[in-house]
């Protein structure tokens, strides 16, 4: 049996209580093992390699962060990633700035792995000096409050790109999981106009399809929808429909593809799973206006009984608080089973130039057309 094969079923059977969770996970870890590339494309190392949602710390877990171990300074260090966008967003100004004083603190222990990006010209650094660039972004606007003055706080201190709205519905508009998909508020408007005036990054990866296309529609600026897919491929809450990537392609924006369960339906998602979601945002879009969002840590997942816990416990948490998303299961790790490495972004340049797509286009989807967004929308 193949490993895609082997890894659906086996988790399947451990989500249906078919099989013993303990014999099967044994199994499983094997299946979804951290793993190095087989094969390197050849112009990974010189390339810009931008992941628009990413973390070098724990990510999408609660296991509370504290500081980098040095497993994941090492796995950032050799991850041949230029930069990521930062979750340091906070439900108030004060625990942004906690985390803001959390990120410096790892830039200062760290400074020959890691730096902050504010710039295009500090991301061009980052690559020739190879370190890890952290670009500070938000995934939801509730700390601005009522407060646009925020804004320019907070772009003083670096922040770079803000998602309008998280999974539900807040003063700027409604996320992707609430049910009547309402457009932006007034305020909305008013925040979207703010960013575009700041030179910060619009983003709306879990905002709601209408409240989306609204955002296309007010910015003057292109926009990014920094993680997530393809309805017409997996019909999820947090991909997109065809005529919103389309859209947001007409305004010059950048669709990021996760690396996340929504990939695919009722089964862990692989390689091939993301592949679909390139491939299709390419068609619709063109190859100017697709990269990668992983949604991932840079440290690869060790599938154990005790992350299996872990994992429970955050996505029972993200249930009981209704912020969970259709595909978000307690029993499904939530990564690309057979991409499971430091180096994904490297695998997936491998796996596209398999497909027979050339080179430009490689450079594109793995940093070059989100290099181009930020230039656009910071300037040079």
């Amino acid at each position: 049996m193949k490993r895609r094969d082997f890894t659906r079923a086996a988790l399947g059977a451990i989500a249906a209580g078919s099989l013993p969770v303990d014999a099967l996970l044994a199994q499983v870890a094997r299946a979804t093992a951290p793993r190095t590339p087989a094969h390197t494309w050849p112009g990974y190392d010189a390339a810009m390699v931008l992941d628009f949602l990413a973390s070098p710390g724990p990510f999408n877990t609660p296991v509370p962060f504290d500081r980098l171990s040095p497993e994941m300074v090492r796995n950032a260090a050799t991850s041949g990633i230029t930069a990521v966008n930062l979750t340091i967003g906070g439900q108030t100004p004060e625990a942004v700035e906690a985390n803001m004083a959390k990120w410096a603190r790892e830039v200062a222990s760290h400074p020959q792995v890691f730096t902050q990006v504010r710039s295009v010209a500090e991301l061009r650094a980052a690559k020739a000096a190879r370190k890890f660039g952290l670009i500070y972004g938000f995934q939801d606007t509730v700390a601005l409050g009522t407060d646009l003055s925020r804004i320019a706080r907070f772009h003083e201190a670096g922040v770079r790109i803000i998602q309008l709205t998280y999974n539900v519905r807040n003063l700027v508009g409604d996320g992707c999981l609430q049910p009547e998909n309402g457009g932006l508020t007034p305020f909305g408007r008013e925040v979207v106009a703010e960013l575009n005036a700041r030179r910060i990054i619009v983003d709306t990866g879990h905002t709601g399809i209408r409240s989306t296309d609204e955002a296309i529609a007010a910015s003057t600026r292109p926009i990014a929808i920094s993680h997530s897919g393809c309805r017409a491929v997996a019909d999820r809450p947090r991909s997109k429909p065809d005529a919103t990537i389309r859209a947001m392609a007409d305004k010059g924006g950048v669709i990021g593809i996760y690396m996340m369960p929504f990939l695919t339906m009722g089964a862990a998602p692989t390689s091939a799973d993301l592949v679909r979601h390139i491939e299709h945002a390419i068609n619709v879009a063109g190859e100017d206006h697709v990269g990668i969002g992983s949604d991932l840590s840079t440290t690869p997942h060790v599938v154990d009984a005790e992350y299996m816990r872990i994992h429970r416990t955050f996505v029972e948490g993200r249930l009981r608080a209704g912020i969970a998303a259709p595909g978000e299961d307690p029993e499904v790790p939530m990564f690309v089973t057979d991409m499971n490495s430091p180096r994904r972004m490297e695998m997936i340049a491998d796996a596209l130039a398999a497909r027979g797509h050339g080179a430009a286009r490689i450079e594109k989807v793995i940093g070059g057309n989100f290099l181009r967004l930020c230039r656009e929308v910071w300037g040079d």
